[in-house]
C-alpha cells in the first residue's frame, strides 16, 4: 500500500469513527443524564382543620411513602402536616376540609379499597368513603391520572377510617 492510499484508508476511516463517537457520546448522555425535576417547595394552601381531622392528616402523611413511582417526594409552602407534593410537576396530596357535594348518578371509582370521585377534568381526586377527605392533583402532563391517585390509597385505607360509603362503591378489603 503506497502513502496515498494510507492517507485516503485513514480519511475514511476518520470520516467513520468521527461521527460514530459522537453518537456514542449522546447515547451515554441520555442514558446517564440527570434527572432535573424540581426538588424545591411546591405552593400549596393550608386550610383549617379540626381537631380531628389535624390527628387523621397527621397520620396519613405518616403512611406516605417518600416517592410515587421515580416522583420523589417534596416540601410544600404551607400545611406539611396536611399536604404532601411528588415529583415535578407536583403531583398533591391535601389532607381535610368539607366533604364533597356529588350526585348519585356520578360515577365513583373503587381504587385499591378507597372510593375517589374525578373532577370533570380528570385531574383532581377526591375521596368519598372517608371520615376526611382527601384531595389528590394529578398534573395534565401525566397519562392515566386514576393509575397515580391509586398509588395514594393503601395510605389512605391505613390512615383513615372509612364513613359513609355511597351506594355504588363497594371498596374491597385489603388485607395489609
Amino acid at each position: 500500500m503506497n502513502v496515498e492510499e494510507r492517507r485516503s484508508a485513514t480519511r475514511v476511516a476518520t470520516l467513520v469513527a468521527v461521527p460514530l463517537a459522537v453518537l456514542a457520546g449522546l447515547v451515554a448522555f441520555q442514558v446517564l443524564k440527570p434527572d432535573f425535576q424540581d426538588t424545591g417547595p411546591v405552593t400549596m394552601l393550608a386550610i383549617q382543620l379540626d381537631e380531628r381531622q389535624t390527628v387523621v392528616c397527621r397520620a396519613l402523611l405518616a403512611h406516605l411513602p417518600g416517592q410515587v413511582r421515580d416522583r420523589q417526594r417534596r416540601p410544600v409552602t404551607a400545611g406539611p402536616e396536611q399536604n404532601a407534593a411528588f415529583g415535578d410537576p407536583a403531583i398533591t396530596v391535601a389532607c381535610g376540609g368539607k366533604k364533597p357535594a356529588f350526585a348519585p348518578t356520578d360515577v365513583v371509582y373503587p381504587l385499591s379499597g378507597v372510593c375517589w370521585i374525578p373532577d370533570a377534568s380528570g385531574t383532581t381526586w377526591t375521596t368519598v368513603d372517608r371520615e376526611v377527605p382527601v384531595v389528590v392533583t394529578v398534573p395534565q402532563e401525566y397519562d392515566s391520572p386514576g393509575q397515580w391517585v391509586a398509588a395514594f390509597s393503601a395510605p389512605v385505607f391505613k390512615a383513615i377510617l372509612s364513613a359513609d360509603v355511597p351506594s355504588g362503591c363497594k371498596p374491597q378489603s385489603q388485607s395489609q
